[in-house]
């Protein structure tokens, strides 16, 4: 596969070595004209991760349709390429190639999931075509560095690594269990939580799975609920995660239930209804509607970076209701946005990157400032915990109430 990827470059890119800079005013990168800048995207926009997709890929619309109604980036509109995945990893893999050699996009963008995102790595790598702003927090694709590779949000290691500081040092919890999809992200949130854990001398006190595309979650249901589990941990998507936790309240099993960004809190949230109460979500964006200084959800409080997100989606898919998932995917697009800015009109794919390596502690308006190198390409480390309250996330600011919560609970039980 990766020598048929290298002939067809060599045959687009007559086998240069990616480092040539095309004339002023016009560019021989490849995926650039004098008018337009081709993007490529692959995600799941149908199937059981749609919602994912759908919102990922609409954020990020509104910001792009935005810019280029007001002339593009150095006179350049910028066109989304956009194909379903289905959040299958060789499916991905199979736009991936399309992308890279019939549609010769100048970058990849917007992917959406670790198992199908990780697995393009070695096309990336090959084409040394710059892969922006991925729904993924895994840490396969920070670390080794890779300089190709451009995350914006924190990582699941980090998210995990909140959660279980949280409950340890602020709810003294230290039964906490792991409930994770069984492949690479999964893999990946489990890991995370065991070495956040193991710095406290703990191990997770149970582990159970599903299998990614199933809602077959009775097994490791089960062995989490024998384990007496103060918390669990939930690396997975919406569906199988609400009906765990629907049926640990059916069981009368009630740990606190924390998921990473990925599950997608507002699907979730529309799943569980009254089920969801005081559920726990870490975000690496605010709620769309929060303010983090008076948790106001008014448009004059609201944080500058939220509030452009939610005008542009009310303009340009007005039947959509504002999400975290589709803020994620707003941000990425200012950052691949920035990056063409800063990179000139003389554009290629090095120079880009550059680019991007020069933004220093830039604001985007999200409480939380950007900040890139040519040794990291990480742009945000911030994990923002959000809490299921009267029928929405809301950002956490005072961890008494969760004790005092925790404690009336199990005098209950």
């Amino acid at each position: 596969m990766r020598m048929i990827l290298a002939l067809a470059l060599c045959a687009l890119a007559g086998c240069s070595d990616g480092h040539s800079r095309g004339d002023a005013g016009s560019s021989s990168a490849p995926g650039v004209t004098d008018t337009e800048i081709r993007i490529g995207s692959s995600l799941a926009l149908s199937g059981h991760a749609s919602y994912l997709g759908l919102q990922t890929l609409r954020g990020a619309l509104s910001y792009i349709r935005h810019v280029n109604e007001q002339g593009g980036v150095h006179g350049r509109i910028i066109r989304i390429i956009s194909y379903d995945d289905l959040y299958d990893p060789p499916l991905c893999v199979s736009n991936t190639q399309r992308l890279i050699i019939d549609d010769n996009v100048f970058s990849l963008f917007c992917y959406v999931g670790t198992p199908t995102t990780v697995k393009i790595i070695p096309l990336v790598e090959e084409a040394r075509v710059p892969l922006v702003g991925m729904f993924t927090g895994a840490n396969a694709l920070r670390e080794p560095f890779r300089r190709y590779i451009i995350n914006v949000r924190a990582s699941y290691y980090q998210e995990t690594e909140e959660a279980v500081r949280r409950f340890v040092e602020d709810l003294g919890i230290r039964r906490i269990a792991v409930f994770y999809q069984y492949d690479t992200y999964g893999f990946d949130g489990l890991k995370g939580t065991e070495l956040a854990l193991k710095k406290y001398g703990l191990a997770p006190v149970a582990r159970g799975s599903y299998k990614r595309g199933t809602l077959d979650v009775e097994d490791g249901l089960a062995r989490i609920a024998a384990s007496d589990a103060e918390a669990v941990v939930m690396i997975g998507t919406y569906e199988p995660c609400a009906r765990f936790i629907r049926l640990c309240h059916e069981r009368n099993f009630r740990p606190l239930f924390h998921n990473v960004s990925f599950v997608g809190a507002e699907e979730l949230a529309r799943l569980l209804g009254r089920e969801g109460e005081d559920v726990l979500v870490t975000q690496v964006v605010p709620p769309p509607d929060s303010s983090e200084t008076t948790g106001a959800s008014d448009s004059q409080s609201r944080l500058w970076g939220a509030s452009e997100y939610v005008e542009l989606l009310r303009r340009y898919y007005p039947d959509d209701t504002p999400n975290s998932v589709g803020l994620e995917g707003f941000i990425n697009a200012k950052v691949l946005v920035e990056g063409l800015r800063r990179a000139g009109r003389d554009l290629d794919r090095e120079g880009f990157i550059d680019a991007i390596e020069t933004i220093r502690d830039c604001s985007l308006g999200i409480a939380n400032t950007l900040s890139f190198s040519p040794t990291d390409h990480q742009g945000f480390d911030r994990v923002y915990f959000t809490r299921f309250r009267q029928g929405r996330f809301v950002l956490i600011s005072d961890w008494s109430d969760i004790h005092k919560g925790r404690a009336a609970s199990e005098a209950a039980r």
